[in-house]
């Protein structure tokens, strides 16, 4: 303050030129493209296998991705003439929530059932929660000024977390081979970075008086963090390099399908199987009885016609005569049809009954 002025410090977001941002970008380019490997292979697995992959996903989207990437652009964050400290444990909170929303945000599309909703409910829940940490990780900041934002930026900075969440989740859905995550990702680290440097641009510090300050200086604690951070993403690296991908996996899965061997019946139902292959060839000895019967009949009709033919009388009355066992021969006829049906049924359903082949 100044002349009961409040006087508006200069802040400088790139005091190492392009270093920090550019080695930021790469960086959360890498979270993402790991995070990215880590989610086709959550695709092809479920249960806990699908778990344990979201949860790498999230570490690498979240520590590395995101989290990371604030960090190193924060080191190139600087106030002409002022000390910056920072709170170590509301650093690590921020580090946390990172990690705790992207988890949120993959397991609701992981177990979300399929389809848009999920996509979006978990978009919005990662966007909301990386805005979070990054005011958060600012709130950590301790120096002889206060910080105030402008609101409309702040808005601009969650809608493009937002935004990033949600594509993400969808390039986790339908995205494969490796070269379309490289250039999703890619996509990734330009929103991610976009995002940071908004929020950054809706910072104004101002002058106060003289006040104690404490924390720790970045270069204390952040490098170290950073360091242990780059280590996990090479170890997330080296486990997604060594696991087989998407493709292989399915072919994995098929083929144990096709070599899973057959149940072994047990004694109870080896005797029950017996039991039905007795009873369906009872039923098809009783059809084939009453089809001879039936055919038996026939023959005994045909013969009594044959001999009303040859009987002498009136014209008339022989044909009335054949026309009367024509009529039984008929109905006859029928009932070795019906009798012949029943029995094709029965050994239609002994075949079935004892797998054996038409």
């Amino acid at each position: 303050m100044l002349g009961g002025k409040v006087v508006q410090l200069p802040v400088h977001n790139f005091s190492n030129g392009l270093l920090n941002p550019g080695l930021g970008y790469l960086l959360s380019c890498l979270g993402s493209f790991i995070g990215l490997r880590c989610l086709t292979r959550a695709r092809a697995y479920t249960g806990w296998t699908r778990a344990v992959w979201l949860l790498l996903a999230s570490v690498a989207i979240g520590a590395t991705g995101i989290w990371l990437m604030h960090f190193i652009a924060m080191l190139g964050f600087s106030i002409p003439g002022q000390q910056i400290l920072y709170n170590v444990p509301i650093t690590l909170v921020s580090l946390l929530v990172a990690v705790v929303v992207v988890i949120i945000g993959l397991f609701i599309v992981g177990y979300g059932g399929g389809g848009l909703r999920p996509v979006l409910a978990g978009g919005v829940v990662i966007g909301i929660g990386v805005a979070i940490m990054f005011y958060v990780g600012m709130s950590a900041i301790s120096m002889q000024g206060t910080i105030r934002y402008n609101l409309g930026l702040v808005a601009v900075s969650v809608l493009i977390a937002i935004v990033a969440g949600t594509a993400a989740l969808l390039a986790g859905l339908y995205v494969s081979g490796t070269w379309a995550s490289v250039g999703v990702s890619l996509i990734m680290g330009v929103a991610v970075t976009g995002m940071h440097y908004t929020g950054m641009a809706a910072m104004h510090v101002y002058a106060t008086g003289r006040t104690a300050i404490s924390g720790s200086a970045a270069g204390s604690f952040l490098f170290p963090l950073l360091l242990g951070a780059v280590v996990l993403t090479f170890l997330l690296a080296l486990i997604i390099a060594m696991s087989p991908n998407e493709e292989e996996i399915r072919a994995d899965q098929s083929l144990s399908e096709r070599l899973r061997p057959l149940p072994v019946l047990s004694d109870e139902d080896d005797e029950d199987e017996e039991d039905g292959k007795n009873r369906a060839w009872t039923r098809v000895s009783a059809a084939q009885v009453e089809a001879n019967r039936a055919w038996a009949h026939l023959s005994e009709e045909v013969d009594a016609s044959r001999a009303g033919a040859d009987v002498s009388g009136a014209e008339v009355h022989g044909g009335s005569s054949l026309g009367v066992n024509g009529s039984a021969w008929a109905n006859a006829r029928s009932a070795a049809a019906n009798n012949g049906s029943a029995w094709a049924n029965g050994a239609a359903g002994t075949v079935d009954a004892l797998n054996l082949p038409d």
